[in-house]
């Protein structure tokens, strides 16, 4: 049985409880260029997701799980998205929410158990990244865990200072064929 938590996390599905800590994530507007959010999320709009949040995978091509770190609080979110079970491959994001929780190597643990998790699981081939150009952090922590750069969108993002690039990032299961 393949193991969801770390020496520092967990991950687990969303809960009713974290509909607070929702809120406040995805009406952060310092990371909204990095989701792609426009607007603010009404609780009432948060609280519909997280009653479908237990929808399978196969069914709505997405996972969205919580960091919690060992005392069950909700540190951020870790993401499978556009997941492709015929081409065996997914993007994945990760957010930790508040500065002084990063650079503990949580974010590093999440994020390793989530790819063990979909390349042994989901029987995945492949996960991607895309990583603004200037998100030296993020950048850091994927080349850490093994993926690997493979191109960069130029001007790829809109903000309101103008056009940013991203990196793309892949790894590979080399136990897929």
């Amino acid at each position: 049985m393949l193991d969801l938590k770390g020496k520092q996390v967990y991950l687990r599905a969303l809960e009713p409880k974290d509909l607070e800590f929702l809120y406040q994530l995805e009406n952060d507007t310092s990371i909204w260029e990095i989701s792609g959010t426009l607007k603010p999320y009404s609780k009432k709009v948060l609280r519909l997701y997280l009653e479908n949040a237990h929808r399978d995978i196969y069914d709505v091509k997405q996972l969205r799980l919580c960091i919690s770190d060992l005392k069950d609080n909700c540190i951020g979110l870790i993401d499978l998205f556009d997941f492709d079970p015929k081409n065996k491959r997914a993007g994945i994001g990760i957010v930790i929410a508040k500065p002084e929780d990063r650079n503990k190597g949580r974010g590093a643990e999440a994020l390793s158990l989530l790819c063990n998790y979909a390349f042994t699981i989901l029987d995945l081939h492949q996960l991607y990244a895309n990583i603004m150009e200037e998100n030296t952090g993020s950048i850091h922590l994927f080349e850490k865990l093994g993926f690997e750069k493979i191109g960069l969108k130029k001007e790829w993002i809109r903000t309101n200072k103008g056009f940013k690039n991203e990196i793309m990032f892949q790894k590979f299961n080399s136990n897929v064929s």
